[in-house]
């Protein structure tokens, strides 16, 4: 079972990726600091690490550069989580070695469609668009955050 984790310093938010994650079938393990989380990089390995941009004390950046360090076939994928869709953020966190994001706040579905791409869940798993967990929705797995932004429908007041 591959470990994914959670560098978040919500408890909230750590335990609703959690049990995605269980439900993903993946192994998640919680830090709520870039200290707590560059630490079990260096001793255990995660396959994935979702890590959250606005951390207390040290920084996202500051796990990035802890983590750099590792020999290159050591490194987890690291996935930032933002609340923004700032490109310059980013830039900044891929050039550090965050090589994928995602946009805060998301379901299961979109976690899993990004695990999909990174390679650490088959695509089978991916949860389909209208719910089914049994598969994905014919192969399709862009993220919303890929697709042209959609405004909500008027809803008249009665």
């Amino acid at each position: 079972m591959q470990t994914c984790l959670i560098v978040e310093d919500s408890a909230v938010i750590r335990t609703i990726m959690a049990e995605m994650l269980k439900e993903l079938g993946l192994s998640p393990v919680e830090c709520a600091t870039a200290t707590e989380a560059v630490d079990y990089c260096c001793q255990d390995h995660p396959s994935v690490v979702f890590l959250d941009w606005d951390l207390p004390s040290l920084g996202a950046l500051d796990f990035l550069r802890g983590v750099g360090g590792l020999p290159t076939d050591e490194r987890p994928h690291i996935v930032l989580c933002a609340t923004e869709n700032d490109p310059q953020q980013f830039a900044l966190a891929h050039a550090a070695g965050a090589a994928h994001h995602l946009l805060k706040p998301f379901d299961k579905r979109r976690l899993a469609v990004k695990l999909a791409d990174i390679g650490v869940l088959e695509e089978a798993a991916v949860p389909s668009a209208d719910g089914n967990e049994n598969g994905s929705d014919g192969g399709n797995l862009a993220l919303e955050e890929d697709a042209p932004a959609q405004s909500a429908p008027d809803v008249a007041s009665g």
